[in-house]
């Protein structure tokens, strides 16, 4: 005769510590569990409902005296920070302690632009005042408490006109300012090396490509977008836009690339070796976008809009996959990734910077490897599930202020509007009559070499 017995091993199922886990014994056989993908799509939804609980970006907002006009991150330290405001002050900020290492005095209009040097020990500024000014930047020391200084500039470049923007070579003793004209400065000598004009009445902004670079872009009041290289001469190419460009930057890691940031509540992606079509046409704001700036990774920007919203996309998505607002935030003037990626900063009309996180509802602080696994389980149960009309509802909602969502809904009209009006016109007219520009190539006026 044949008896089976149950044999347990009592060591197996008793827990050292009371702070143990119990050890759970499962059968992965499908065929057992025929309700498992209704299981995992539970878990699905679940951890979409979470992950809106947990959505907390606002970690910090750093006051200011004046409104905050220019941000530059340290290309060496995560937690340096310039800011530029109004009134002519520039503060060096420690993120992660929230205080004021120094008061960069010097400027007597409002500070315009500012970047740091590739070493991360040095940084320019230019203003309204017709100056540029180079500064020494300290580290932040270890010990906790205010330490908050004032600090003169270490030389001093006066120009004919007014600026408008800054932005310093990635590798070389070489920065480019924007103002009546594009102009090339060296460390070493007081008049500008090199001086780029081409149309443009005055140039709105100037940045360097961090891939190639002796190859930069500016915008102009022509409502132009500019390349040039500094081995030529002469500037490159020239492309003409319907609406204004109030800023430009480039992907870190693609060297071609860049996207503009225009007055028609629109982003444009662009090659630069293919500028008769946008590469993407990044959309939701509903006024003018004012600052633009990529992470270092290169898959995502931040940009800052004139409707106190600031939006992160996805490079290559039209739409945003996130929005930051608060009641008292203002117009956003500029903004800037952390160098690591994490978090975002915005700088705004009210006297504040503003710190968030980059994900929404990332975990701060440490973590233990198995709240680590959990959150990457919920990412990749999020990520398989987002075509489903529940989980994809939860997931893209984001609550507006009320003023941007009557815009969005009013912009939206005022577009359905024009496409019925042009279907209708193509319908009453003969064939080949009119010739439906696409919407990559609509914006573009002309483009010159």
């Amino acid at each position: 005769m044949k008896v089976k017995v149950l044999n347990r091993n009592e060591e197996e199922f008793t827990r050292e510590r009371a702070q143990d886990l119990k050890k759970v014994h499962r059968n992965y056989e499908p065929a057992l569990h025929q309700f498992q993908r209704a299981h995992e799509y539970t878990r699905a939804l679940n951890a979409a409902k979470l992950q809106k609980v947990f959505a907390k970006p606002f970690i910090a907002a750093l006051t200011h005296s004046d409104g905050i006009t220019c941000l530059a991150r340290n290309p060496r330290i995560l937690n340096s920070l310039l800011a530029g405001s109004a009134d002519g002050d520039i503060r060096i900020w420690d993120i992660p302690v929230q205080r004021t290492l120094r008061r960069l005095k010097g400027h007597t209009g409002a500070v315009k632009g500012i970047s740091f040097a590739p070493d991360g020990e040095t940084c320019v500024s230019c203003s309204t005042d017709c100056s540029v000014r180079l500064w020494k930047v300290p580290f932040a020391p270890l010990e906790p408490g205010p330490v908050e200084a004032e600090e003169a500039p270490v030389f001093e470049f006066q120009g004919r006109n007014a600026f408008r923007a800054i932005d310093h070579h990635w590798r070389e003793h070489l920065f480019a300012t924007a103002g009546a004209a594009v102009e090339v400065w060296s460390h070493e000598r007081s008049e500008p090396v090199n001086t780029f004009t081409w149309g443009a009445d005055s140039v709105l902004s100037v940045k360097f490509n961090p891939a190639e670079s002796d190859v930069f872009a500016s915008t102009g009041g022509d409502r132009s977008i500019a390349l040039y290289d500094l081995r030529s001469a002469r500037p490159i190419r020239k492309l003409v836009m319907q609406t204004r460009t109030n800023a430009v930057a480039w992907n870190p890691m693609e060297a071609f690339n860049f996207t503009a940031a225009s007055e028609d509540c629109n982003l444009y992606t662009y090659d630069m070796r293919k500028l008769q079509a946008a590469a993407c046409v990044h959309k939701d704001f509903v006024s003018a976008v004012m600052d633009v700036d990529y992470s270092p990774t290169g898959r995502e920007f931040v940009a800052g809009g004139y409707d106190r919203s600031v939006r992160i996309f996805n490079f290559n998505a039209g739409h945003s996959r996130e929005v930051y607002h608060t009641k008292r935030m203002q117009r956003v003037f500029c903004v800037r990734f952390s160098g690591d990626g994490s978090y975002v900063f915005s700088g705004s009309d009210d006297m504040n910077v503003r710190v968030w996180k980059a994900e929404a509802s990332e975990q701060l602080g440490v973590t233990l490897p198995r709240e680590k696994h959990k959150a990457a389980y919920n990412k990749a149960l999020i990520n398989r599930y987002k075509h489903m009309p529940e989980v994809k509802r939860i997931v893209r909602h984001r609550h507006v202020p009320v003023a941007i969502h009557k815009a969005s809904k009013m912009r939206r009209i005022v577009q359905d509007s024009d496409k019925r009006k042009l279907q209708r016109r193509i319908q009453h007219s003969a064939p080949g009559a009119i010739t439906v520009k696409p919407e990559r190539k609509k914006k573009i006026v002309a483009e010159l070499e």
